[in-house]
């Protein structure tokens, strides 16, 4: 059973790749001279494959089966990432005086591609882990893969400070770095036997999904995810830029805005399965909003120290923010799971759109002003959560 678990576990890794829009914001900034509007066209090529293909691909999944639903995913990720390769962009240096339009154009289309893939392998990845998990090693090798995505979503911003400081190596290099792993990945997992499960729940709609986004509740619900995601990836997107331009942290400021911001998330979604022992999710969720309101708050000032703390709290913050509303949602109208995951993974669209208007903002004024964006996005989370908490459909 490990060895069938093997390439669900690679492709979790391989997940976390679609996370690098948020760090490739900064980067192709400045290798490609875009103002912050024509670069948050990065995020959201990527964010908006979610709100396009979660729930066509949900169906086609039960259709079609699941490991050729991975299959699928892997090969579009894969194809994405060539493209950028076979135009050149593999980690050397490049003049830039020579890169032109149709570079950028290549790299959209590249993150176009990956976060298809990236969408697609979120729709199968914990259904087809279930699949290759003994009886009741589920939730535990489903804890093990959200890890590994984590390291995938860290690469992007790791990587191409070490690769440009020890190899003098562009960013670039992430293309052919993130192609091999998703070959092995592919490979690996054509060659593996995956026994798929009968699923005994009625799958979900286009219809019945979009039907739900009458309930008042559910559209609050479900924009509180959007207006999450969308602050979460204008933040990845934002921090580096802000550390680069307002306190000169420059060369490793993806290291640096990593280990203030997506390590707190890693570290609070650890201690935030073990908070909910003892708080309920309700309370949680509305503490979560208060910590991430404050620290970005913080950061509107002029001491370096007091924004690093404010990028912190932040991100402790957000860390519990996504399971917390996904989890309430459902729990209090479990007979209708199949389509309220299906409109929150939909949801995720929220990282195209939002840091599309928060690279507006900074292009009007300048980059700090920009954060107001995911400030206000924080707001709506708390109105919503608070509302939620009145709310009592299970009970009923």
């Amino acid at each position: 059973m490990k060895s069938r678990a093997l390439p669900v576990y690679l492709a979790f890794l391989c997940m976390g790749f679609g996370d690098v829009v948020g760090p490739l914001v900064g980067l192709a900034k400045d290798s490609f001279s875009l103002s912050y509007t024509m670069a948050q066209l990065i995020p959201f090529t990527g964010f908006i494959m979610f709100g396009i293909l979660s729930v066509p691909i949900g169906i086609f999944q039960d259709r079609k089966g699941r490991k050729f639903v991975l299959l699928l995913g892997l090969t579009v990720a894969l194809i994405g990432l060539l493209l950028p390769i076979l135009n050149g962009m593999y980690g050397l240096p490049f003049d830039l005086s020579l890169v032109g339009k149709f570079d950028f154009l290549v790299v959209l289309a590249s993150i176009l591609l990956l976060c298809a893939g990236a969408t697609i392998l979120q729709v199968v990845g914990n259904p087809i882990m279930r699949d290759v998990s003994p009886e009741g090693a589920y939730s535990r090798n489903l804890s093990l893969a959200q890890s590994l995505k984590a390291v995938g979503s860290s690469m992007g911003f790791l990587i191409p400070p070490f690769a440009a400081y020890v190899f003098k190596l562009e960013w670039t290099i992430l293309f052919p770095l993130f192609a091999s792993l998703i070959l092995i990945t592919l490979l690996i997992t054509i060659k593996t036997d995956i026994h798929e499960k009968e699923q005994k729940d009625v799958p979900a709609s286009i219809k019945s999904c979009f039907e739900l986004l009458k309930k008042p509740y559910v559209l609050i619900m479900v924009l509180a995810i959007f207006f999450y995601v969308g602050a979460e990836v204008s933040m990845s997107s934002g921090v580096p830029i802000l550390l680069k331009e307002n306190f000169g942290v420059a060369g490793f400021s993806l290291w640096v805005s990593w280990s203030l911001f997506f390590l707190p998330i890693m570290a609070g979604r650890f201690f935030g399965s073990l908070i909910l022992r003892k708080i309920e999710a309700q309370k949680f969720l509305r503490l979560t909003v208060v910590i991430s309101f404050l620290g970005i708050a913080l950061m509107f000032t002029n001491s370096a120290l007091i924004t690093f703390v404010g990028i912190i709290l932040t991100g402790l913050g957000f860390s519990n923010i996504f399971p917390l509303v996904f989890s309430i949602t459902i729990e209090k109208m479990p007979e209708r799971s199949n389509e309220l995951s299906g409109l929150m993974v939909t949801a995720i669209a929220g990282g195209a759109v939002v840091p599309l208007i928060m690279g507006a903002v900074n292009d009007l004024s300048d980059v700090l002003t920009g954060f107001i964006i995911p400030l206000l996005c924080v707001i709506y989370i708390g109105i919503a959560s608070v509302y939620s908490s009145k709310i009592k459909f299970a009970a009923e």
